[in-house]
Formats: structure tokens, sequence, C-alpha cells
């Protein structure tokens, strides 16, 4: 049912195409850029409610995030795609037990950040102005997560920060297009206009989009970690990550899918930041 209603949108914007590509084009990355799901849900909250709830802005828009305090450096949690803060439920105790302050932030057009839309530049200033607040020493950035922090380490510099964890982050941001192309079958009419829609946009060609380009002569040190039976970000993007981002190792788990909600991936995030 689900993969036929998907099909079906797919076919409707197939046919504005014939009527005008700019236009389908358009209803097409409006439908990419909008999550059906990721804000707080009400059994989310009390975990949530645990940590010092701080709104900050970026362009007038709302940037929610949690801060938990430790004595140790500050580490800055970046979530990915239709998800929010709670998702590291599992992770912020075990850091708090071991002494680190703790800081989450909801992504643009989910939890209880604002916006209308989800883009990994915006997500990247939202990144921006918290890592400016808060001076994280550590990242750790899940799915698209990662690929903004790869934006805002491209664009701006951060003398403080020290270490990187990617968990499934992709690389490559058209082969992220050419993938919902695909989920949604859309035709060359259409794939080929959404590349010119996305620079008319954003100003970035999705071709020139790359966090392994953004690592290259980054000098934090790294920790890649990615699941070979991932299903949404293939593990070839963490291996052309760490061909690129010299000062950083690869943990390839098996199993674990997209999400690496797993306690051993945990041990593997504790042991790299207490190193």
């Amino acid at each position: 049912m689900k993969t036929l209603l998907i099909k079906s949108v797919g076919n409707y914007i197939n046919l504005l195409s014939y009527l005008s590509k700019p236009y389908a084009a358009n209803k097409a990355l409006n439908l990419f850029t909008k999550p059906r799901k990721g804000r707080i849900q009400k059994w989310q909250v009390d975990f949530l409610e645990t940590a010092f709830n701080e709104e900050l802005l970026y362009n007038n828009q709302r940037i929610m995030t949690y801060r938990w305090l430790g004595k140790k450096g500050t580490v800055l949690l970046a979530h990915g795609w239709e998800s929010n803060s709670y998702r590291w439920k599992p992770l912020v105790p075990e850091l708090i037990k071991r002494g680190y302050g703790v800081v989450a932030l909801d992504a643009p057009a989910h939890g209880r950040s604002g916006s209308k839309e989800f883009n990994a530049l915006i997500y990247a200033e939202y990144i921006h102005v918290v890592a400016k607040r808060f001076k994280p020493e550590s990242i750790i950035a899940h799915s698209v997560g990662g690929m903004a922090t790869t934006v805002f380490l491209n664009k701006y510099q951060v003398p403080n920060l020290e270490k990187l964890i990617l968990l499934g982050a992709p690389s490559e941001f058209k082969d992220i297009i050419g993938r919902y192309v695909t989920m949604l079958g859309y035709n060359t009419r259409i794939s080929k206009q959404l590349n010119k829609t996305i620079l008319k946009r954003f100003g970035v060609a999705p071709e020139s989009f790359s966090s392994a380009k953004f690592l290259e002569n980054n000098k934090i040190k790294g920790l890649i970690i990615h699941d070979k039976s991932d299903t949404i970000i293939p593990y070839s993007d963490a291996l052309l990550i760490k061909d690129s981002y010299k000062n950083s190792a690869l943990i390839t788990t098996d199993g674990l899918g997209h999400s690496l909600n797993d306690a051993s991936v945990r041990d593997h995030i504790y042991n790299f930041l207490e190193d």
C-alpha cells in the first residue's frame, strides 16, 4: 500500500512535468524537503525535560536545544531525518555518568525547532548557532545530521572542536537525490529539472555537495561508524568519506541497520571520546 501511494505521487508529478517542468520539479523538491514525522511526541517529553531547554534563533527561526551539564568537555548531538533529540536517549545517561556535558538540538522542521522545510544547508546554520553558544569539544551526528555537520565544518572555523563521530552519514548529495528520484519513479524530465531547481533555490549544484569533499582537509580526529546492511545510506558512502577524511577511523558493523542504535556502537563512541 505504501509503495503504491509513493508511486501514485510520482506519477502525478510526472504528469505535471508535461504541463510545466519547473512547476513539477518545485513540487518534487518541496516534497523532498518536508519531513512527514519527527516532531516531539507526548511519550518523548519526560526524557527531554530532564535537560535544560533553551531556544536559540537563526533568521528568526527557533532552534530548540537540550542541555545536560557535566564537568568534562561538551558533546554536541545532531540527529537525522524524521527524528529529533529523543533519539539520543540511550546515549545521554552514559555520557553524563562519564562526566560529559551534553547538548542536543532539534533540526529544522523537526522536534520543537522552527522552519517549514528541512535541508542540510539550514541545518548546518542551526549547528553553527548552537556550537557558538555551547562550544562543544566533540560532535556526534547521525545520518543527514552528519552531512549537515560536514557543511558546517567546511564553512566555519571551530577552534575548540577536537573530535567528530559520524553515524551512518551520507557522502554525496547527488546520490541522495538519485535514490529519491528512483523511489518516486520520476521521469527524466523531472530528474534533469530537479538539478536546475536545486541550484536555483540553494545556489549549490547537487554534484558539488559532498561530505567526503568537505572533510578532505579536516584535521579534527574522526570516527566513522556505518553498517554493511544499511538500506538508507549505502556502506559505500562510508568508504568514500574514510578515503577522503585522512584523520579518521572506520568501524564497520553488520546487521544493525541505519539507526545504529545499539550498545556496541555506544561503546565505540565512549572509547573514542575517552581515548
